[in-house]
């Protein structure tokens, strides 16, 4: 960080602490902490994997946050979840290694559009999932819980809200009991990634380390004005933060 410019420096520890209090009450930490790398000068593969190993203590304290409210979904352990998770985190994370910096580039903006359109539809999306009277065939449901932890490994952005919606698939109704796995399904999923990223060499860590500093801060200050924000005010700022991300990395590719 000190080789940085201040201004720099200030952008990065700014988004990480805003990325981390916005994980904290709604998710989309990562339409603030990849933008900001890439336009500080990391190329794109790398700074999607120094964001997100930056917004990485996060997952842990929310994991921890839930501990007392927790339970695999109807039907599958928690080694059966955790497996497909490992699985799916470390073959994504295994994915954006050797993706070429010029073909993620062309990919990003079609990822940050289905992470936003995805967070904009995520109160219908989900409650028409978790409303049905049953869940879909166990193997369809964990393809998709293995897909959205491939996504997650490869990207993370959104990642939150497709794994609510993949539970709910699983057959997972109490939206507290979701929130409580999902937390763990993202930190194991985006550890096994990092290690992977670190395992390739594609982390910054000069920069990361300050990030998940300010993040856990950001993290914490989510945790105290996530009871008396208005719900609807922090899903907008985050649509609104996706929505202009999408559009200057189309314009940019």
């Amino acid at each position: 960080m000190s080789q940085l410019a201040l201004t720099d420096s200030v952008l990065l520890l700014a988004a990480a602490l805003a990325g981390g209090l916005l994980n904290a009450i709604a998710g989309g930490g990562s339409f603030l902490t990849f933008p900001a790398l890439v336009y500080i000068g990391v190329p794109p593969v790398a700074a999607n994997a120094t964001g997100t190993l930056a917004l990485l203590p996060g997952y842990l304290s929310a994991t921890y946050a839930f501990r007392n409210h927790m339970a695999p979904p109807p039907g599958m352990s928690w080694l059966g979840v955790l497996g497909i998770s490992a699985l799916g985190g470390g073959l994504g994370a295994a994915l954006l290694v050797i993706t070429p910096d010029a073909g993620f580039q062309r990919i990003v903006p079609w990822l940050l559009l289905v992470a936003t359109v995805a967070f904009a539809a995520s109160d219908w999306l989900l409650g028409r999932i978790y409303r049905a009277g049953r869940a879909v065939p166990a193997v369809v449901a964990r393809a998709v819980l293995f897909g959205v932890t491939l996504y997650g490994g490869y990207f993370n952005g959104g990642v939150g809200i497709l794994l609510l919606a993949a539970l709910g698939l699983v057959g997972m109704r109490d939206m507290g009991m979701a929130n409580g796995a999902k937390n763990l399904v993202s930190f194991v999923l985006t550890l096994i990634a990092v290690i992977l990223y670190a395992r390739a060499d594609v982390l910054v860590w000069s920069l990361a380390l300050p990030m998940m500093l300010a993040g856990i801060v950001g993290g914490l200050l989510g945790g105290i004005l996530g009871r008396r924000l208005p719900r609807r005010l922090v899903r907008a700022v985050v649509i609104l933060t996706g929505a202009i991300m999408t559009v200057v990395f189309f314009l940019k590719a």
